[in-house]
C-alpha cells in the first residue's frame, strides 16, 4: 500500500493515568490542574493544613498576614494567562517601596524605580492557589494534613507506586495504585524523600546543587492606630527594602488591597541572620527582629500582637537551572520554584512543565 493510498491514522486515545502530587503550593497545584484538564486522576498530598506553600496567610484577631510570598510579578505569558481565570482576586499594589541604608532606619532613596508591576492576590496571597485548587478538592482530591513519608512500588501492582502516609494524630496509612509520583516540595525535602525512598539517584545528584536559604518572620499588629486622626504609625511608606544586619524586608499589609486597614507590619529576616539564629528560641527570635523593626521604622509602640514563623526553605539562592526533573523510565519527576528561582512565577512555570512533559 503506497502513502498515497494508507487511510489516515486513527487519532492516538488518551489513556487516563493516576498521578499522586506531593505538595500542594503553586508548582503543585499548577501541575495538577493541569493534569487533570488533560483528563487524568490526580491526587494531592500536602502536609499542612491548606494549599498555598509559601504563598500562605496567617490570620488573627487583629487581620492577616502574608507571612510568606509578599507579592508577585508577571512575565511569561502562560502565566498571564493563567491569572486571567482569577482576575476578580488578582490585583495590583502600589507598594510605595525604598531603600534603607543603614542601622538607623534612613531612608537613602524615596522611592525605588519599579520596572515592572507587583500583584498580591485578595484578600490573602493563599486565595490564588486555593481558587486554583478548588476543583482538585471539590473531587475529594485534596489531601490536607498528610505527610508523605516513603514512595515504594504497589506492592498489588509492581509497575506502580504507592505512599506512605502520616495524618494528624501520626495516624499512618499506605496510598496505592499511583502510574506516577510528582514532588513539588522545597529541594531539601524532595532530596530526603527520594533518598529514604532508595529512589531516582541521578536526580538525587542533580538536586544536591540547589541551595535554599531559610527565613524567620516577624508579625505585628498596632490597633491602636485605628484612632481619630491618626491613619498609621511611623513611616510614611509602605514596604521597604532593608540592609539591616537582621531585617531584610518590611511591608505594611493594611497598604495591600483587599485588606483591612488595621495597622499590621509584616517584617522578614535576612537570610544570613535566618541562617545563623534557625534553631533559635521564637521568643529570643522575636525580641531580637522587634527591636530591628524599631529601629529602622522608629516606631517604638509596644504591640499587642507579635508572633514569628520560621521558614527553613524559604529563598533560593542556587536554583537547579532547568524547570523540572522527569524520568519517564520510573516516572518519578520533580517540581518547585527553586528549578529556576524563587519568584511565584518560577514555580507555576515548573509545575506547568512537569505536567507537560509527563502527558
Amino acid at each position: 500500500m503506497t502513502n498515497k493510498s494508507r487511510p489516515p491514522a486513527a487519532a492516538a486515545k488518551l489513556t487516563p493515568r493516576h498521578f499522586a502530587v506531593i505538595g500542594a503550593g503553586i508548582a503543585g497545584i499548577a501541575c495538577a490542574r493541569t493534569l487533570m484538564q488533560a483528563g487524568h486522576q490526580v491526587t494531592v498530598f500536602e502536609k499542612s493544613r491548606g494549599a498555598g506553600g509559601r504563598m500562605s496567610t496567617r490570620d488573627s484577631s487583629f487581620g492577616s498576614f502574608d507571612h510568606g510570598t509578599q507579592y508577585f510579578t508577571v512575565r511569561d505569558e502562560r502565566f498571564q494567562l493563567a491569572l486571567a481565570t482569577a482576575s476578580n482576586m488578582v490585583r495590583p499594589w502600589s507598594a510605595n517601596t525604598v531603600r534603607i541604608l543603614d542601622e538607623l532606619g534612613r531612608v537613602v532613596s524615596s522611592s525605588l524605580p519599579s520596572r515592572e508591576s507587583h500583584w498580591v492576590a485578595a484578600p490573602g496571597m493563599n486565595a490564588l492557589v486555593r481558587h486554583w485548587a478548588e476543583p482538585i478538592a471539590s473531587a475529594g482530591k485534596l489531601k490536607l494534613s498528610t505527610a508523605v513519608t516513603r514512595i515504594e512500588p504497589d506492592r498489588l501492582s509492581p509497575k506502580r507506586w504507592q505512599l506512605h502516609t502520616e495524618g494528624e494524630g501520626a495516624t499512618a496509612s499506605v496510598q496505592s495504585g499511583f502510574d506516577s509520583v510528582l514532588l513539588a516540595v522545597p529541594s531539601p525535602q524532595a532530596q530526603g524523600l527520594l533518598l529514604s525512598s532508595q529512589l531516582a539517584k541521578p536526580m538525587q545528584t542533580a538536586i544536591k546543587k540547589v541551595s535554599v536559604a531559610p527565613c524567620w518572620t516577624l508579625m505585628l499588629a498596632f490597633p491602636q492606630a485605628a484612632q481619630p486622626n491618626l491613619a498609621h504609625l511611623g513611616p510614611q511608606w509602605n514596604a521597604a527594602r532593608s540592609t539591616h544586619h537582621r531585617i531584610a524586608w518590611l511591608a505594611r499589609e493594611s497598604s495591600k488591597p483587599g485588606r483591612s486597614q488595621l495597622e499590621r507590619w509584616t517584617v522578614q529576616a535576612s537570610p544570613d541572620w535566618s541562617e545563623r539564629h534557625l534553631e533559635d528560641d521564637a521568643e529570643r527570635v522575636k525580641a531580637k527582629l522587634l527591636k530591628a523593626f524599631t529601629e529602622v521604622t522608629g516606631i517604638r509602640v509596644e504591640p499587642p500582637f507579635a508572633q514569628v514563623h520560621r521558614w527553613r526553605y524559604a529563598q533560593t539562592t542556587e536554583p537547579l537551572g532547568k524547570s523540572h526533573l522527569w524520568d519517564a523510565k520510573t516516572n518519578i519527576g520533580v517540581c518547585g520554584d527553586w528549578c529556576l528561582g524563587h519568584r511565584v512565577e518560577n514555580g507555576f512555570i515548573s509545575g506547568l512543565e512537569l505536567a507537560l512533559a509527563v502527558i
